[in-house]
């Protein structure tokens, strides 16, 4: 019969338990005509979009209800506090359906998806794991908790360890990540690849089966296949003005705590003895290394406190 403001509506009509959610669909010609007649003959004093429901019933129009399953879906938003509410609701509705199509969550509850999941078959993430933008899944994947993925697409039997941070990239199948592992825009990290604990990617190609286990960054690099990158290796990419490419042939030994100033290649095969600092190019199968002499100075006396 009516939509009536709270401050304007009788003691019966305030029994009444259905609301308006304001979202209302009307013919654009009777809404014209309508919008003419309004008044604000109120306790607020205002003109209420709602009065031409009663314009409409006078008119012997007809009017109907649609009653909502879900009534988080047409709540309303007054302060931070509802709209986490809301979120919270809505982030739930969804485990549920990704768990009811198969995705296993440790806890429903600690889970976020503020984009698009897909997933393949026995797949697990665990608790606070953020997913953004567009992911994919493979198979028998597993994300483990406290990590962030964006935009990423993401191989079968793949491992996500605790924290890890991964954004715009492709990982292939078998490969590992993590722990504390960043993998930033334009990576892509071939299959059964490891990216260990912190180590960060960055516009690289790495390929399969090659391993860059601890604490190194790798950026604006091509690595083929079944490499191995030491701790602490350090793609040197930047000159201050322009980024350089290293290139990085399959079979490369890098010793651990290596720079390499790009633009640099190392040959196939080739083995970088720890500690050197590499700016001409490696051929391949052969040793380089670029470090001073270990010297050992008998009867040197360590400093004391005065």
């Amino acid at each position: 019969q009516a939509i009536v403001e709270q401050k304007d509506a009788s003691d019966t009509q305030l029994e009444i338990c259905e609301v308006n959610t304001g979202i209302m669909a009307v013919d654009s010609g009777l809404l014209k005509t309508y919008l003419n007649g309004l008044d604000s003959n109120n306790a607020q004093g205002e003109l209420y979009l709602t009065d031409i429901i009663a314009m409409a019933v006078d008119d012997g129009k007809t009017i109907a209800s649609v009653i909502t399953d879900n009534e988080f879906e047409v709540a309303g938003v007054n302060d931070k506090v509802q709209l986490a509410e809301l979120e919270r609701t809505f982030q739930q509705n969804q485990a549920t359906q990704f768990m009811q199509q198969g995705l296993m969550l440790k806890d429903p509850t600690r889970f976020d998806c503020r984009g698009s999941l897909s997933f393949g078959q026995d797949c697990e993430i665990d608790v606070n794991v953020l997913i953004e933008g567009e992911v994919a899944l493979g198979d028998n994947t597993t994300i483990a908790p406290n990590c962030v993925i964006k935009n990423t697409t993401i191989g079968s039997n793949v491992s996500i360890l605790p924290n890890s941070v991964i954004e715009d990239a492709v990982i292939g199948n078998g490969a590992s990540i993590g722990p504390f592992a960043r993998i930033r825009p334009e990576a892509n990290i071939g299959e059964n690849a490891k990216i260990g604990n912190f180590v960060e990617v960055k516009k690289s190609t790495i390929g399969k089966g090659s391993k860059v286990s601890h604490l190194s960054y790798v950026g604006d690099t091509t690595m083929g296949s079944d490499v191995n990158i030491g701790a602490g290796v350090i793609t040197c990419n930047y000159d201050g003005a322009n980024k350089h490419q290293t290139t990085i042939e399959d079979g490369a030994f890098v010793g651990s705590d290596t720079q390499l100033i790009a633009p640099v290649t190392i040959g196939k095969n080739a083995t970088i003895g720890a500690g050197s600092t590499i700016t001409k190019d490696v051929p391949e199968n052969q040793l380089s290394l670029s470090r001073s002499k270990q010297t050992t100075l008998k009867n040197w006396q360590r400093p004391t406190k005065k």
